[in-house]
Order: structure tokens, then C-alpha cells, then sequence
């Protein structure tokens, strides 16, 4: 684990008293908590940050939890959802496993059985393999192709350069969160197959040196998300999908 690294929690509740409460208790359990007080805020919030997990309550105005699931599972396939309800209806259980969550808590709930359920989904989504499109080694990204199957990046006509094992895996992962976050730890856990202080400065190092080969294209870059990880900036990507 990186050194005074927190995991990052959304906590999308409306009860102003009750959210911040369990914003209180998950910060003294050594987490970064983000609060928000309905489900327009929290998509607004979701859509700006990277999260380990998020949270919501099933009841708000203006949007509620099963909407808002919807909306970051529309984004988002990955992140672990934990609802939470002040109704005990078989019906809304079902419903908000059909739109996506990993658990579901009643309230009033114990605040420990809450903190096991958060650090084993955590667990388990770091240990889960990153998607990868497998068949998928050819990318076009600007005006580089990158052949990840050769480990080459050509630009335009110019004679392509090979890249090295970690160079290469890394440009793969940011491509295939092009204009999306790659989050550090997933990077970490599946390029280094650990995450501390050491492969950190390592990777940051990788990053240098893809941004200096992508430099030849401006409409290309390796965009820094402080705390977070990286996005592979491609401003042709809309282009191409037009």
C-alpha cells in the first residue's frame, strides 16, 4: 500500500445529521470520506473523482439511489455499491441488485458490520483482474499506432520504436482507459503486482517517459488526477467516434 494512502469513500445520504455521523466514524477508521446530500450532488461528485467505493442511500430527493446506481454503473461496471435503506422491502433488495450493487444494509445498521462490509469489497475489487479486451493489441491514438502485441509505437511515417515490457503494458491500461482514469492501484497491482512507495516512484518514472514519446502529437497527453491516477488524454477520441 502506498505510504499514507486512504481509501476514498462517496457517501451519498441525505439526512444531513446521519451522513455526517458516518462520514465522522469512516474518517476516524482512517478512510477519505466525500459527502453528498442528494443524488444529483453525488453523480456531479462521482463524475469528478476516482472512489474505491461508494455508498447510497436508496431514498432522496430530486434523484434517488437506484437512479444514481444506474447512472455510475453506466460509467463505471467496477466500482463496489453499498446501499443503504430505512426500509426493509424484499422488492427494493431485489431491485438494487438488478441495478448493480454489491450489498445492501438496512438501517439502523451495527457501524462495524458497515466497516467489514466496506474493506472486503475493497479487498475484493483489488484483487479482481483489470478488464482487459484480450483479442484487442492494435490502438490507434493520435497520429501514433501502438502494436501491444510487438511492443511498437509508430508515429505517422516515422520508424517505430520499441517499447519495454513495462512501457508497454502501461500505454495499454491508459489506452484502454483512454479519457477515463486509470487508478494508480490497479496499475501498481497488475503491472508490479504490488503497490508500496517504491513501484509508485517506478511508475511515475514509465509515465515520464510515455508523455516524452507522446509529446510529437499535442492532442495527446498523460493527464496527472492528484491521488488518483492517470488519464490518457486523446482528443481525437471523439473525433474517431463521430
Amino acid at each position: 500500500m502506498m505510504e499514507n494512502y486512504k481509501h476514498k469513500i462517496l457517501l451519498v445520504e441525505d439526512d444531513i445529521n446521519f451522513g455526517i455521523v458516518l462520514r465522522d466514524y469512516l474518517r476516524l477508521n482512517d478512510f477519505e470520506v466525500i459527502l453528498a446530500r442528494n443524488g444529483m450532488e453525488g453523480f456531479e461528485k462521482f463524475k469528478k473523482s476516482y472512489y474505491d467505493i461508494i455508498i447510497l442511500d436508496v431514498m432522496m430527493p430530486y434523484k434517488d439511489g437506484f437512479t444514481l446506481a444506474k447512472e455510475i454503473r453506466a460509467r463505471n461496471k467496477e466500482v463496489p455499491l453499498i446501499f443503504l435503506t430505512a426500509k426493509n422491502l424484499k422488492e427494493d433488495m431485489l431491485k438494487g441488485y438488478q441495478v448493480g450493487a454489491d450489498d445492501y444494509i438496512n438501517k439502523p445498521f451495527d457501524s462495524e458490520v458497515l466497516l467489514y462490509k466496506i474493506k472486503a469489497l475493497i479487498n475484493r475489487a483489488k484483487q479482481a483482474p483489470v478488464k482487459e479486451e484480450l483479442d484487442e493489441f492494435k490502438f490507434i491514438i493520435g497520429d501514433f499506432t501502438f502494436d501491444a502485441r510487438l511492443r511498437q509505437l509508430k508515429f505517422r511515417d516515422e520508424e517505430s520504436i520499441k517499447l519495454s515490457p513495462k512501457e508497454n503494458k502501461l500505454l495499454r491500461m491508459l489506452t484502454q482507459y483512454r479519457n477515463d482514469l486509470m487508478p494508480r492501484e490497479k496499475a501498481l497491482n497488475k503491472i508490479w503486482q504490488d503497490d508500496n512507495y517504491f513501484t509508485s516512484r517506478s511508475m511515475d518514472v514509465y509515465i515520464a517517459k510515455l508523455r516524452k514519446l507522446l509529446q510529437k502529437d499535442p492532442r495527446v497527453k498523460i493527464v496527472n488526477i492528484h491521488g488518483s491516477g492517470f488519464r490518457l488524454a486523446d482528443e481525437t477520441a471523439n473525433m474517431k467516434d463521430a
